[in-house]
């Protein structure tokens, strides 16, 4: 009967519906096509009782207005490529070097959707001319095209700098740029698939971006209303797709015209990219100073609008690929937990009952096969609700089985999804039961909050003997699925740093010095608390997680 019921009150209401339009007279708006469209072309420098000034100064620049009855607002179209101008003024440069005439296209938009085009031939004089930065850009015959990407692989591929006094005794201060990035920066990974397209035409160079998403950093975040320094796709980047044309000029900035760069002046050429195209890195921007270009490197410079900040950029021709170069190779100790039951006596052994461990956890560690246990491959850390309130999990420790000093240690994990679990994988000196935390030392190679899923966190504590307090420095990295899928959580340890990875990619580096406790036995600890500092509140429904490790592998 409820099917029945179901089919009666859809049918009444499109009775209702039908019978209601019917009592209503909606009314559309006019449609009204736009006429008597006038397009003018002032041609910047253009004197007509001069024949070398006859169609120009040599800038290639035109400003153009155009007006019409009932038009709303009008785009241009240069050799097919739109761009937009609500008010009907713009300005062209046009950078095919020599006297040229153009054919240029207005759509005047009016109301209800209906347009009306006009077009305007204009001759253009252009004398600038860097054909070799042309060349290196996308080819030197018609038809040739040439991919760029973030030259990510090397150290400040981005950087951030003041717009004017960019420079100092002749050499600009490529080296000193503000918070550049380190290569592979893990919160800029999301736009190292970028992938932008120069191509030689017969009217000049055309641009496009064929892959990847928009970078929108902090600085430029609050004008576009966005959240800042992450990616955003073409909702927010609104002209990030689509060919658009590449006009040429001379630099006029006094970075440009004063600085060098690896001991070279500045190129001396800007190239704008029509329709608000950029290169990857959204500042609101189109204009870009050629520090350098060469067959395989293209470094500019961009000046963020109406913030005052200048942004630097590599690119390269050849898309970097990513991989780790470590320096401990040799595998010295490995559990690959291959063998169901209890984990390995050998390897492991446990801390047990509760206590809040410092950092007001609620949980009490077992060695109960519910809480752990290996099974299928995999080592199992299981946190479980005890029904009443409690919550029961493990924690494995190496200590007094397996220590050493220095070298690469790899886990290969899957962490729990639910909130208020703090899965570790970390570090403690030895001499942890004689001096006591956090004089031993600590490396924390992986942990995750309670709350954010969606990060990990690698830091190290010591005791800081200046302040008389725990020194605790370290970095966040984004990885969305890693409840779902198994990464790959990596330290490499030596006497002059500590370099934490996710997935072979670097994301901490930290400084280490014969004065600090990085220097002797570490043993290594592996477990999930419940709440804490770190944990935070518990999901008032949470039942159980697991922890999954495929394998743990220390190389020296």
């Amino acid at each position: 009967m409820r099917k029945f019921k179901n089919i009666y009150i859809i049918l009444f209401s499109m009775l209702i519906a039908f019978y209601g339009c019917q009592e209503n007279d909606y009314q559309f708006g006019e449609i009204i096509a736009p006429s008597n469209i006038v397009i003018t072309a002032e041609i910047v420098g253009q004197d007509v009782n001069d024949p070398a000034l006859a169609n120009g100064d040599g800038s290639g620049s035109v400003n153009f207005t155009v007006k019409g009855d009932n038009a709303l607002s009008y785009v241009f179209y240069f050799n097919g490529i739109a761009e937009a101008s609500p008010s009907g003024i713009y300005t062209k440069r046009f950078s095919k070097v020599g006297v040229n005439t153009y054919t240029v296209v207005v759509k005047a938009n009016g109301k209800g959707g209906i347009s009306s085009t006009k077009s305007l031939d204009v001759v253009v004089f252009s004398s600038f001319s860097d054909v070799n930065a042309e060349n290196f850009l996308s080819g030197a015959n018609v038809g040739d095209s040439k991919k760029w990407y973030w030259q990510a692989d090397v150290d400040v591929h981005v950087g951030l700098g003041p717009v004017t006094d960019d420079y100092g005794n002749g050499e600009f201060a490529y080296e000193a740029w503000w918070n550049g990035i380190k290569a592979w920066d893990s919160e800029k990974a999301c736009m190292y698939d970028n992938e932008f397209v120069f191509t030689r035409t017969a009217d000049g160079l055309t641009f496009e971006q064929t892959a990847g998403p928009a970078f929108v950093p902090g600085t430029y975040a609050g004008a576009l209303g966005v959240a800042g320094d992450q990616c955003h796709d073409e909702t927010v980047a609104t002209s990030m797709f689509g060919l658009k044309q590449v006009s040429f000029g001379p630099s006029t900035s006094k970075a440009a015209t004063e600085g060098s760069y690896n001991n070279e002046p500045y190129r001396g050429t800007t190239f704008d990219i029509s329709d608000g195209g950029f290169m990857g890195w959204l500042v609101g921007s189109s204009k870009y100073d050629i520090i350098s270009v060469s067959d395989d490197e293209l470094v500019v410079r961009i000046i963020e609008a109406g913030d005052g900040f200048a942004w630097y950029h590599k690119f390269t021709s050849t898309k970097p690929t990513q991989s780790a170069s470590y320096t401990y190779n040799t595998l010295a100790w490995e559990d690959d937990f291959n063998t169901d039951g209890a984990p390995n006596a050998a390897n492991w052994t446990y801390d047990l009952g509760a206590g809040g461990w410092g950092n007001g956890e609620l949980q009490t560690y077992t060695n109960n096969a519910e809480n752990v246990k290996v099974e299928g491959g995999s080592l199992k850390i299981t946190a479980k609700s005890d029904g009443s309130g409690g919550y029961t999990s493990a924690r494995l420790k190496s200590q007094e089985l397996y220590k050493f000093t220095y070298g690469r240690v790899e886990v290969r994990a899957k962490l729990p999804a639910a909130q208020g679990t703090w899965p570790a994988i970390w570090m403690l000196g030895s001499n942890f039961p004689t001096v006591g935390w956090p004089t031993c030392g600590e490396i924390d190679i992986m942990e995750q909050t309670g709350a954010n899923k969606d990060i990990t966190l690698g830091t190290v504590h010591w005791y800081n003997t200046a302040t008389s307090a725990n020194a605790s420095f370290g970095e966040t990295t984004a990885v969305a699925d890693a409840s779902s899928d198994f990464h790959l959580y990596t330290v490499e340890w030596s006497d002059t740093s500590i370099k934490i990875y996710l997935d072979d990619v670097p994301f901490y580096e930290f400084a280490n010095n014969a004065t600090l406790p990085f220097n002797a036995d570490f043993f290594m600890i592996l477990n999930i608390a419940m709440g804490g500092t770190l944990g935070g509140d518990i999901d008032s429904g949470f039942t159980e997680d697991t922890m999954e490790i495929d394998y743990v592998k220390v190389f020296q």
